[in-house]
């Protein structure tokens, strides 16, 4: 067990498995099939992510470097959430990027909870973690990995 302190930027508590993407994340991309086409376990579309691909995300603890793409990947994250295909939490190893951040706090004000969301784990998190751990995270920013 380890654990590591981020900074919350929506702050809440949740447990969920690792799914672990080394590479940036393109939102769109991901949750594309998700959002257009019904798949109810918003598996990664995104072909260009190897660590993702063809993945379910929902109700996983998503652990990743940054968001990459569109300026449609606020809105993304947003419409996942309220449509319950979205991961539990989003944990980022940088300081996350405002459409992100866009995203995960409109989820938080327009949702019935949110989709508690952490960043500034620091490289030492992104190479610690592998997909199936558990992952728990508290209000604060920390997040023990089991």
């Amino acid at each position: 067990m380890k654990q590591f302190k981020g900074r919350p930027v929506v702050a809440g508590s949740c447990t969920a498995n690792a799914l672990v993407s080394h590479g940036g994340f393109n939102t769109l991309a991901s949750f594309q099939n998700a959002l257009q086409f019904g798949d109810k376990t918003a598996k990664c579309g995104d072909q260009n992510n190897a660590d993702l691909y063809e993945k379910p995300m929902v109700g996983t603890a998503l652990c990743l470097p940054q968001t990459i793409g569109s300026t449609t990947g606020g809105m993304v994250l947003y419409c996942a959430k309220a449509m319950n295909r979205n991961p539990a939490c989003m944990l980022f190893s940088e300081h996350i990027d405002s459409l992100a951040c866009a995203g995960a706090v409109l989820a938080a004000v327009w949702t019935d909870e949110p989709m508690v969301t952490v960043d500034c784990l620091g490289q030492e998190f992104l190479d610690y973690v592998k997909d199936g751990m558990k992952i728990t995270v508290e209000p604060d920013g920390t997040v023990t990995v089991d």
